[in-house]
């Protein structure tokens, strides 16, 4: 196990130096683009009523104004609360028709169908959740990026709730991970990055090329992610554009979403890789080695010592040596606990997310714990057949 150990360490260091290789050799070609676009904003909103009046009211308070009747909110019944809201802010409701495909990606693809049924056109299509709340420039922060060219960026996600429990403050630390160890540094390089959530926009000329919303698996937006890294689009994180969102606040929470994410993962991934991979040539190629950037050199590295750490304790059974095992136990789960700790510190010092003093000190003692438990939720993502809306 010592050896299986060191090749995923060896694995590790190669992606990351094909990466950041790839990185240095990368081009990106820009048409910046003049006019102020006509914007849309898609919100999926079944059931909720009780946040998505935040969100509407961040919409109004933008420096750049969105016209209300542009701003699409989507429901399953007219009888919803949330309705009732939406029509006070003059906005347009859409009544989805099939309800038989509960994912996101299914209610998008609707709306945009709709939308484009009606004659309507947009340059830029925003897409949120219900529970977000915008900074009062983030439509203008973004429409820059637009503006340089970028056919898809996504803003920077801060929390609405991190200070609420430790659960709430660790789960915000999943969307740094991505944002510190590879986002940051595709978007300086002009690299492909990886979406997570909402808060982002689409030209409108891909959805109309579209037709559609094509993004319906449980991860649409790592799916969207691969797509634009097959097809070349050109994509950007924006930091100073700043969103927040709401993390959930029990452990329970974090496991269904967890294991929906990992699922999500392998599916879109099961699809898209072997496209890329059949494109060795040119900038897909490049941009398939870009996608190992950041957390899956990361994600080896520390299977890497797991796995050597989990070597030598079964050489130690083997061995008989029982006093060895009860007195190297507690020194291998703590320098695991360390070397997750730095991490969780490294996380939060280049992050700026709203957290306390107080909960930055509860994170970085108890992440490492929440990291450890990906491990069985991966094995129940990849034993589970069905996940929440894992349905067609």
């Amino acid at each position: 196990m010592s050896i299986l150990g060191l090749v995923l360490l060896l694995y590790a260091g190669i992606l990351f130096l094909r990466g950041n290789a790839a990185l240095k050799q990368n081009q990106i070609r820009l048409v910046p683009r003049k006019a102020l676009p006509k914007v849309a904003i898609l919100i999926a909103a079944r059931d909720e009523s009780k946040v998505i009046e935040g969100l509407l009211k961040s919409i109004q308070r933008q420096t750049i104004k969105v016209s209300p009747e542009d701003v699409y909110v989507i429901v399953e019944t007219l009888s919803d609360p949330t309705v009732k809201i939406c029509r006070q802010y003059h906005n347009t409701v859409i009544l989805r028709e099939d309800l038989t495909k509960q994912r996101k990606g299914y209610a998008l693809d609707e709306a945009v169908k709709q939308i484009l049924a009606k004659g309507k056109h947009y340059d830029a299509y925003f897409i949120f959740d219900a529970d977000n709340i915008l900074t009062k420039n983030y439509l203008e922060e973004m429409l820059k990026i637009y503006a340089e060219g970028y056919e898809i960026a996504t803003g920077y996600r801060n929390s609405k709730n991190g200070n609420a429990n430790v659960i709430a403050a660790v789960s915000s630390l999943t969307f740094s991970m991505i944002n510190v160890m590879s986002n940051r540094k595709r978007a300086e390089h002009g690299a492909n990055i990886i979406f997570s959530g909402t808060g982002y926009y689409i030209a409108g000329d891909l959805i109309e090329e579209w037709q559609g919303w094509p993004f319906v698996s449980l991860t649409e937006d790592y799916e969207l992610s691969l797509y634009a890294t097959l097809h070349g689009l050109t994509t950007y994180y924006n930091e100073k554009a700043v969103f927040f969102d709401e993390q959930p606040t029990s452990y329970r929470q974090t496991v269904a979403q967890r294991v929906r994410w990992i699922k999500g993962y392998f599916t879109a991934r099961q699809k898209y890789i072997p496209l890329i991979k059949a494109k060795k040539h040119g900038d897909n190629y490049g941009s398939l080695v870009k996608e190992r950037i950041g957390v899956r050199p990361a994600i080896f590295a520390i299977l890497g010592l797991v796995v050597i750490i989990i070597g030598t304790v079964v050489e130690l059974c083997l061995m008989s040596k029982a006093l060895e095992i009860l007195a190297a136990i507690p020194g291998i789960l703590m320098g695991i606990y360390m070397i997750l700790m730095l991490v969780t510190v490294e996380m939060i010092r280049h992050e700026k997310l709203d957290l306390t003093t107080k909960s930055k000190i509860k994170a970085i003692l108890f992440n490492p714990l929440y990291l450890v438990t990906y491990i069985p939720c991966a094995l129940k993502a990849l034993l589970k057949k069905r996940c929440g809306l894992d349905q067609d």
